[in-house]
């Protein structure tokens, strides 16, 4: 019989060897001039529970003339590894006592101190529970975490973010303090989900915060006002995509400032807003922009329904979107059950549904367009607008396959005993499924030789398109 009351007693067991002042056989110094603190602690204590602790205590035996060892740790803050040694002994760290910039110290010196446990929970925590500060202290949090290989879920974080919702960061309190690289790795994406003239106008106003002598009306710049602001802004320039803008944003936000650009765009820019079909000028790549498309995804992001609304319009992947759609959720297997006949109760007689899949123990995601109602008559259904497609990795939005029907009198199938099937060329079963190559232009996914074309479901959902 397991008695968590036996761990309390221990854990405070431990702590009161800590206040111990008699049998204490190790000092560590810490922290720097002016403002070092020792402390007292227990050789056996920190070989089990600090990988660095244990190392440096290897190299340092105790000596038999009763000479104390002595450990040096200068880089970690005195009140930061009093919560560290506490935690070390008692087992237990109470998180809402501290502000978060405290856990962010806290991670960082356990890290150094090898408390792989304390590490991860303490990334758990901040993502669950702190992710709105995060995002307020970006730059702080990406530094922290691209500076240390533990910290693989904050970096996760940072790159989700980056990646899917950049738009927080350049709306964030603290967005004037980023750093430099932070800013360039952010305006350089292809994926910037924002419109170029905002990315202009925030970068120019991180920019002139950089300088804040600068006068706020440009008319009023000097020569070496305008140096000092394209000094600021002499990396980010070239990763803004000018050729983007229109006649107006171009004349109204980017002219007043012409003096911080290189000459040689600003000719060529001068000459694309005159003559927008000048072929000697080579032009920037248009960004995938996404409209206001809600979705309410445990598998895909607002990226992947922005990609797959193209596909439906049949769009190129670098056009504007003409429609807006909201992906409206009918089912999620998790949610409503993976049995077929759930499938057919909440979708039979629904049209322009999209189906996502993820593929179990991947991350692989499967998925297919039907403009037209599911049935459950045993027939095979008609229309020219379908598609099934698959993503290899649902963070890689570039490696995908989008397979269009051929044989339109074979699009769907509408079986009772089946789940949402294309064709046969991708049909879902409960929790497993399968793809093979007969009505769609493509096979969507390559198969093992154990598995041909099988696979098994770990989420489904089933979104009806709106307008």
């Amino acid at each position: 019989m397991n008695n968590n009351n036996f761990l309390t007693k221990l854990s405070q067991n431990l702590l009161d060897i800590l206040n111990d002042e008699e049998y204490y056989d190790v000092t560590i110094e810490v922290g720097g001039d002016p403002y070092i603190k020792i402390f007292r602690a227990h050789m056996v204590i920190l070989h089990y529970r600090s990988n660095y602790l244990r190392r440096i205590l290897s190299t340092n035996k105790k000596k038999h003339d009763g000479t104390l060892v002595h450990i040096k740790l200068p880089n970690i803050l005195p009140e930061i590894f009093q919560i560290i040694l506490r935690y070390i002994y008692g087992g237990k760290i109470s998180l809402e006592e501290y502000d978060i910039s405290d856990i962010i110290k806290i991670l960082v010196a356990g890290s150094e101190l090898g408390l792989q446990e304390l590490i991860t929970y303490l990334q758990s925590f901040l993502v669950e529970n702190k992710a709105n500060w995060m995002e307020q202290n970006f730059d702080l949090i990406y530094k922290t975490s691209f500076e240390n290989d533990s910290f693989l879920e904050l970096q996760k974080f940072c790159t989700d973010l980056t990646s899917k919702e950049p738009v927080k960061i350049f709306k964030s309190l603290n967005f004037s303090s980023i750093s430099e690289k932070l800013l360039v790795s952010l305006i350089q994406s292809d994926n910037l989900q924002m419109d170029e003239i905002q990315i202009w106008e925030d970068v120019l106003r991180w920019g002139l915060v950089q300088n804040p002598e600068l006068p706020s009306d440009p008319t009023n710049f000097s020569k070496e006002d305008f140096n000092a602001l394209k000094n600021s802004l002499q990396h980010c320039v070239p990763h803004i995509r000018f050729y983007n803008l229109t006649f107006k944003e171009f004349s109204d936000k980017v002219l007043p400032y012409k003096k911080i650009l290189p000459k040689e765009l600003y000719k060529d820019l001068l000459k694309y807003s005159l003559d927008p079909n000048n072929q000697s000028i080579k032009t920037s790549k248009p960004r995938i922009t996404t409209k206001e498309i809600n979705i309410d995804s445990k598998i895909i992001t607002i990226q992947h329904s922005e990609l797959i609304s193209k596909w439906i319009d049949r769009l190129e992947n670098s056009d504007e979107i003409k429609d807006t759609y909201n992906f409206k959720l009918l089912l999620r297997g998790t949610r409503d059950g993976f049995a077929t006949k759930k499938f057919h109760e909440i979708c039979d007689n629904q049209s322009r549904t999209v189906t996502i899949i993820k593929v179990k123990h991947s991350e692989e995601i499967l998925g297919g367009y039907n403009p037209i109602e599911w049935k459950s008559d045993g027939s095979y259904a008609t229309t020219k607008d379908s598609f099934i497609f698959s993503f290899k990795n649902r963070d890689d939005l570039q490696n995908y396959i989008l397979s269009r029907v051929e044989n339109e009198g074979h699009a769907t199938y509408n079986n009772y005993g089946f789940g949402p099937s294309f064709g046969i060329d991708l049909v879902l079963y409960g929790y497993g499924g399968k793809c093979c190559k007969v009505a769609y232009e493509k096979k969507i996914r390559e198969s093992t030789s154990k598995l041909p074309g099988l696979f098994s479901v770990e989420e489904y959902e089933i979104f009806q398109i709106i307008e």
